[in-house]
């Protein structure tokens, strides 16, 4: 039954409103200075934005969660977003596949590039341009040394001793110094750095040593990717921000471009999933952008923002941060330079997204689903032979594509015998090594393995970080726990898919591996000896030893084994 005004009671207090079907998922999240009055709007007879009668119809419930302030409130709202990704919300696009740095709050920290950067450590980023933060997180360990080891080791490392660690572990000296220029330089301030490698370039270049020039040019490029640094100039660019948006249905861009010092600085680019509110689509995308990286003195928006989140931004900052929509002047050109480029970048994004049939496949694939998207896949599937010969494997779409660079093979450790405890295995060995965590982890196998995987998660603390389905090759039916069971038909090709390509793959390694084995295992060569009666010798002789010690006339014994298959036995063996 949809929610109706009647059946809300909020108060007039600052917080956060979730509205939920009757099965508990979230729809949309939002947040209020005074929730009584806000929850009004959306059972206005002309209400503000196109979504709302539909997210009004499907609701059974709204409830909400009292904050201190508005401004905790803000925070809280993108939490929730983040933990249930409503349907109804507008979110950045992908943002895992975005990577940090981060450095750790340990006595001697340490820095780290990573698309998980651990709760408590000081992190910038998501950055889009992944290659030029890989470079910067070079130069800083180049320049101040700082560690990046996971553990102190009394002895010092290689790291120290060729120059890229100022080994902490052997003696402290400045190094929390040098861990505060390394977070100035982060946090934007990057000029002393910049000018000293440009002296480095100039020397380099004065006495004709170009590759060297060129490299040191090339620090200084990704220096300014991450931090910012100049494109064009205007005398009234002072520390200030340009947000653009451009719109293609549930596609959006936004471009934030930088200025700083009088000069216009290199643009960041962000993917979105747009619920069509603009405001709402920036707002949310100002509070997300900022959570990891000091905001600017000045922030020119193309939609007025909330007092809420000037304050908030205020407390990022540690000053004051002025928001302004510009109507003419400089200010202007910039705002116009960010819109244009945003609109550039959604009509990319939106053809690049059209034109492939393997993308329509997962986006296909996501709908049924109900996920906001499907482009990154991973399917496990397992293979033995009598419980010889154990192996597994998993493959990896993304974008609907095979990426064949991150398929893997698993040689069974263990004893078990069944595909639930083989399966078991091969993923907690994945699981402790992936890095980039996918939207959809795939099995092949019915509930019992669902379960079995579902428990292996929980057991890691790594339930939230992806959805969980087995694919059962009876009818095509996706199980997941809390949902109805699936029959996949055209739209969940993507899916079979998947499942059939980690089949072949696993089946095309356990060919080799038999081979291999065949090789050293001299039965598996014997003429009209076939997988059963191997399996009555096996239970027969109760392992591949007594068989090797058993005359002619004990082989024999076997059902299904007669003379001459049994001399043949014996002199493949002696």
């Amino acid at each position: 039954m949809p929610v109706t005004l009647d059946m809300v009671d909020l108060p007039a207090k600052p917080g956060v409103y979730l509205f939920r079907t009757s099965n508990e998922r979230v729809l949309y999240v939002g947040k209020a200075t005074v929730l009584s009055q806000r929850i009004r709007s959306y059972f206005s007879s002309k209400p503000d934005r196109v979504m709302i009668p539909e997210l009004v119809n499907k609701a059974d419930e709204i409830e909400c969660i009292v904050t201190n302030s508005p401004q905790e409130a803000l925070v809280l709202e993108r939490q929730l977003i983040k933990q249930h990704r409503p349907r109804y919300n507008s979110m950045l696009k992908d943002d895992k596949s975005y990577p940090f740095l981060a450095l750790t709050k340990e006595e001697f920290p340490r820095i780290m590039y990573t698309r998980h950067p651990p709760e408590d450590s000081w992190k910038w980023g998501p950055f889009p341009n992944a290659g030029a933060a890989k470079q910067v997180i070079q130069l800083l360990r180049r320049h101040f040394g700082i560690r990046d080891c996971k553990e102190l080791l009394p002895q010092g490392c290689l790291a120290m001793h060729i120059g890229l660690c100022a080994g902490p572990c052997i003696e402290a000296g400045d190094y929390s110094q040098r861990v505060k220029n390394v977070r100035r330089i982060l946090d934007g301030d990057a000029s002393d750095l910049i000018e000293e490698l440009a002296s480095e370039m100039d020397n380099y270049s004065n006495s004709q040593e170009y590759e060297l020039a060129a490299s040191i040019r090339d620090m200084i490029k990704s220096v300014r990717n991450v931090t910012s640094q100049q494109v064009i100039s205007s005398t009234v660019y002072r520390d200030c921000d340009a947000i653009g948006i451009g719109v293609k249905g549930d596609l959006a861009a936004i471009v934030v471009i930088h200025a700083d010092e009088g000069v216009v600085k290199g643009q960041e680019a962000w993917p979105l999933i747009h619920r069509g509110d603009e405001g709402d689509s920036i707002a949310g995308f100002v509070v997300e952008h900022y959570t990891n990286r000091r905001p600017p003195r000045l922030l020119l928006s193309p939609i007025p923002l909330s007092d809420t989140i000037t304050k908030w931004l205020e407390q990022r900052r540690g000053s004051s941060v002025e928001i302004r929509t510009p109507s003419r002047g400089d200010f202007v050109t910039l705002t116009n330079l960010a819109r244009q480029n945003a609109e550039i970048q959604v009509t990319r994004m939106s053809n690049k997204t059209s034109g492939s049939l393997e993308q329509r496949a997962a986006d296909d694939g996501a709908s049924v689903l109900s996920m906001e998207s499907l482009d990154h896949i991973v399917c496990f599937d397992m293979a033995q032979l009598l419980g010889d010969s154990r192996v597994g494997a998993s493959i990896c779409l993304r974008n609907g594509r095979p990426s064949k660079k991150e398929y893997r093979t698993y040689t069974v450790k263990g004893k078990a015998i069944d595909d639930l405890r083989m399966m078991a295995e091969v993923v907690e060995r994945w699981i402790k090594r992936v890095e980039d965590w996918p939207d959809l982890l795939l099995i092949d196998g019915g509930e019992t393995h669902l379960a079995i995987i579902a428990n292996l998660l929980d057991k890691h603390g790594i339930k939230d970080r992806m959805k969980l389905a087995s694919l059962a090759k009876r009818e095509e039916t996706i199980h997941r726990e809390g949902h109805e069971d699936i029959v996949l038909d055209r739209r969940g090709r993507v899916l079979v898919h998947a499942r059939d390509e980690a089949h072949r793959f696993v089946n095309k390694f356990h060919r080799k591996s038999r081979a291999k084995k065949r090789l050293s295992d001299p039965l598996e060569s014997v003429s009209g000896l076939g997988a059963k009666k191997l399996q009555s010798l096996l239970r027969h002789f109760g392992g591949r030893q007594s068989i090797a010690h058993a005359t002619v006339s004990d082989l024999k014994t076997v059902p299904g084994i007669g003379a001459s298959l049994a001399q043949r036995i014996y002199d493949s063996l002696h």
